[in-house]
């Protein structure tokens, strides 16, 4: 079974009503080529925008049964086809970087909330997200296990390691900032130690601090009959917007998940305890 994913590495416009507009033709376009999932980049609903001043970062948000979040559940039924939207969340305190996946019949399958907001920098005007979630998803073909980390998350990893406990074969990433050899090297690790797919998205060349370079990264380091590792890296797109699809090989990726040695494999979590200890300040 094949997993088509459209990765939509879109320049935002200047409004909700925009976004919702431009996602929408994106999305239509995404189905045409083929795609089993479209993906946008991070906090779509206003392009990543996080004003300091909490009333005007309150009007931009928008809530989880909002009409601009419904639309992209409507739309998914109307394609057949999964999509994960973006949106800054209203909440209460403070707004969240979330996403919410549809199905390809308009069903709400996840709904994820970013753990490990910037609070270095603009999103301490946030809250952060309280869990890692996964869903089952059907794409006609058979169902895949997906959950979602949002840019930061990557960092840090025990996003995909906990994901991973809960059965995720993909992990969509929604992102918004400068790709570059060490981020694109920590998604690399988060696929390869989890043997997992991770496919991120992010913002094109002209979105301030953005420079493309969406990625998938399948999961599979060796192949038993090939002598050597393979490239893991299926798709790299370039800083350009665009609509980029890349066809992930869940038959392959489960069968090398069956007999191979990273993931759970070999853990020993009965020695990790520090690892849920509060941190010291």
């Amino acid at each position: 079974m094949t997993l088509t994913i459209a990765l939509l590495q879109l320049l935002p416009g200047k409004d909700t009503e925009q976004q919702l507009q431009i996602g929408t033709d994106a999305c239509v376009r995404a189905k045409e080529m083929g795609a089993d999932i479209a993906l946008f980049p991070e906090m779509w609903s206003d392009g990543y925008a996080i004003p300091q001043d909490a009333a005007l970062l309150d009007r931009l948000a928008v809530a989880n049964d909002s009409d601009f979040v419904r639309r992209f559940g409507e739309l998914s039924a109307q394609l057949q086809m999964a999509i994960g939207i973006t949106f800054l969340e209203k909440h209460d305190p403070k707004p969240r970087n979330s996403i919410v996946l549809f199905d390809r019949h308009g069903e709400r399958k996840l709904h994820y909330s970013k753990v490990h907001t910037c609070d270095f920098d603009a999103e301490r005007m946030l809250s952060p997200g309280e869990d890692f979630q996964v869903a089952d998803l059907d794409i006609g073909a058979g169902t895949v296990r997906v959950g979602s980390m949002i840019c930061f998350d990557r960092e840090f990893p025990e996003s995909a390691r906990i994901l991973m406990l809960k059965g995720a074969e993909v992990i969509l990433a929604p992102n918004a900032c400068p790709m570059e050899i060490n981020r694109l090297a920590a998604l690399r690790t988060r696929a390869y130690e989890n043997k997992l797919a991770v496919v991120t998205c992010n913002y094109p060349k002209g979105q301030p601090d953005c420079n493309g370079h969406s990625t998938v990264f399948d999961g599979v380091a060796w192949l038993r009959d090939e002598p050597c590792t393979r490239d893991m890296c299926i798709l790299e797109a370039p800083e350009q917007e665009g609509i980029f699809l890349a066809k992930i090989d869940l038959d392959m990726l489960r069968e090398y998940r069956r007999h191979e040695v990273m993931g759970d494999t070999y853990r020993h979590p009965e020695k990790y305890a520090i690892l849920a200890a509060k941190r010291s300040e």
